[in-house]
């Protein structure tokens, strides 16, 4: 289930931060981000709410494992589409 964006200014500041801050991390495991100085991640911060705002990121919540984890809008719609074939 995605979370709109709206819902997601109804939690806490350091919840979202924390959100952000696992899809940051994720984002360096894979590769995709490479600098860890505090002003390379804050900037990264501003660039994911960014992202969440406008749609290109998504928050996604998964009753199966009761998770919940940003991902890209084009991540879901692959495998949205890889599952229904």
């Amino acid at each position: 289930m995605l979370v709109p964006y709206e819902a997601l200014l109804q939690l806490s500041a350091a919840t979202l931060d924390n959100l952000i801050r696992e899809y940051l991390l994720s984002q360096i495991e894979d590769g995709s981000f490479s600098d860890l100085d505090e002003t390379a991640v804050q900037r990264a911060s501003e660039r994911c709410r960014h992202a969440l705002q406008t749609g290109e990121l998504v928050v996604e919540y998964s009753e199966e494992d009761e998770s919940v984890a940003i991902r890209s809008r084009e991540q879901i719609i692959q495998r949205t589409s890889t599952s229904e074939d």
